[in-house]
């Protein structure tokens, strides 16, 4: 396992809570709690787009490649024109609304929150519709891929099936010893999913449909701070390249520990080769 940290010319001064590969193109999208959603272009480490929101944002994806959604800590699900910087907000949460997926085989944007609640918003008509679904839990994070919807709360790792969202069709109840941060659904050539920690860590799953054999592990993917010590500090994102097999991002929080104190240092992008 290698990897080595991004750099950008334009550096984000907050949390980054989530990262997301264009679908067709070398950029990434990216949102934060300063209230902002970015757009970098990684081959010339440029930032493309920067727009505001009123909230902290704690989650977006692309539904397409110049459009994109964001989930708010005001419960706001708000939707973007990537060529324009326009924005639109498509709906409400009751609580902070914290994962924000699109589906393209059911054109539905599909959100969770601390409300307990996954809501798909139906986006074929003039004026989205939703579909609700109560999950009697908070989500922390959630990831897609095709029907398979990848849900994680606590420790514990939840796959549901978008056509029959009533029950869960796997469930990993210990997945990790500690809390998970973050999930991403791996993809595109292999099944399976990766989590993140509140301590460093990232576990691998991941299962090969032309073959019986699967595969897991756990590495600790967070660099030295500058005084050369190791702290334990959260993955908040993990994001696989759709178009390089075992190429991820993760994203985390290096610190410093002045007279005691936690405070953060900087975010670092790291990109790894499995």
């Amino acid at each position: 396992m290698s990897g080595s940290c991004l750099e950008f010319n334009d550096p984000i001064r907050e949390a980054i809570s989530r990262i997301r590969f264009a679908p067709q193109s070398n950029n990434l999208l990216i949102s934060s709690w300063d209230s902002r959603l970015r757009l970098y272009d990684v081959d010339c480490s440029q930032l493309r787009l920067e727009v505001p929101s009123e909230a902290a944002l704690l989650d977006c994806c692309f539904q397409e490649e110049s459009v994109a959604l964001s989930a708010g800590s005001d419960g706001s699900i708000i939707r973007y024109d990537l060529n324009s910087g326009i924005s639109n907000r498509i709906g409400n949460h009751d609580d902070i609304a914290t994962c924000v997926e699109y589906s393209n085989e059911t054109s539905q944007v599909i959100t969770a929150g601390f409300d307990k609640k996954m809501i798909a918003w139906d986006m074929r008509g003039a004026k989205p519709f939703a579909f609700l679904g109560n999950l009697d839990v908070e989500v922390e994070s959630m990831s897609l891929s095709g029907f398979e919807l990848t849900i994680a709360v606590g420790s514990s790792v939840d796959i549901y099936d978008l056509r029959n969202l009533d029950k869960s069709v796997q469930s990993n109840e210990s997945c990790m010893d500690v809390q998970i941060r973050s999930v991403c659904s791996i993809i595109p050539y292999s099944k399976g999913y990766a989590v993140g920690s509140v301590d460093g860590r990232v576990k691998l799953e991941i299962s090969y449909p032309s073959s019986s054999n699967n595969m897991g592990y756990i590495f600790r993917c967070h660099p030295k701070s500058r005084d050369g010590r190791n702290y334990l500090v959260p993955v908040n994102d993990i994001a696989f390249n759709p178009f390089i097999s075992g190429a991820f991002v993760t994203v985390i929080m290096r610190v410093m520990l002045p007279h005691g104190m936690l405070k953060v240092e900087e975010d670092c992008l790291s990109y790894w080769d499995a």
